[in-house]
């Protein structure tokens, strides 16, 4: 196994974190999740900074998102596999 690219913590997570600098659109990224150290590969859909989150799977309008087994928010737009997510499209659920 390569250096990841990708950091997943649970199976159940529907995003994960991007811990390389300049991750660029169109990057075969290695994803391992460290809860088992198993690992997967998934293509970014766009650039995406170091220390912000990647979708691993399609999520709809108003799904939760879980990232550390944790529930974190809901997503306030259509996110698709390998997009950005962010403030632009996620929302905590606190308020």
């Amino acid at each position: 196994m390569g250096k990841p690219h990708l950091l997943v913590h649970e199976k159940k997570d529907t995003v994960g974190v991007v811990v390389v600098e300049g991750l660029k659109s169109g990057t075969d990224m290695l994803a391992v999740i460290t809860h088992d150290n198993s690992d997967f590969h998934l293509k970014a859909r766009m650039d995406i900074p170091i220390g912000h989150k990647v979708a691993l799977k399609d999520i709809k309008t108003g799904d939760t998102i879980m990232k550390y087994g944790q529930d974190i928010g809901k997503a306030i737009a259509d996110i698709k596999t390998g997009e950005h997510v962010h403030i632009h499209n996620v929302k905590t659920k606190r308020w």
